[in-house]
């Protein structure tokens, strides 16, 4: 009896490690610097990338974001490693794209904020440097003198 409840809780530990296996997909839709959409087992799935947030499409530097990961993935096969689902059912993840991880590319090209209220892994210190080197460097939307946060700008969107 014991050996039956055994396997049942290592085939259930099994199916839970599964779940959180990075999968592969072909980038197949860029929504802004920060959303994609993924063809992923045979259906389209929107990937909101995890710690980082760029600046929303109708937002200063918007366009030029959404270029850029438009740039580096669309129609390549990229690794998404699912950290969350967020409120509006997307897919939060570390996507990664010829071995680079996007999400950091993006703050590191000054093209996204990391979003500290989620970053809490130990990548987001580092990633917290790359953010202030970008900054001081005055690259991507820190050329400007004083750039909105997409979450203020979206607080600011609601207000009015």
């Amino acid at each position: 009896m014991k050996k039956k409840h055994i396997l049942l809780a290592a085939a259930y530990l099994l199916i839970l490690a599964g779940a959180c296996f990075a999968w592969e997909g072909r980038v197949v839709g860029v929504s802004d610097g920060d959303t994609l959409k993924i063809l992923h087992d045979g259906r389209q799935e929107r990937v909101r990338l995890w710690g980082c947030d760029a600046p929303e499409s109708h937002q200063d530097f918007g366009q030029v974001a959404k270029k850029f990961t438009s740039s580096l993935v669309f129609g390549k096969t990229v690794s998404v490693d699912v950290m969350d689902t967020d409120r509006y059912g997307r897919t939060v993840a570390v996507v990664s794209v010829d071995g680079k991880c996007l999400n950091e590319a993006l703050v590191a090209s000054g093209m996204s904020w990391v979003y500290r209220t989620y970053c809490r892994k130990p990548q987001c210190a580092a990633w917290i440097e790359l953010e202030k080197n970008a900054r001081a460097s005055g690259i991507g939307l820190w050329a400007g003198k004083n750039p909105t946060p997409p979450w203020d700008f979206r607080r600011q969107q609601r207000e009015h």
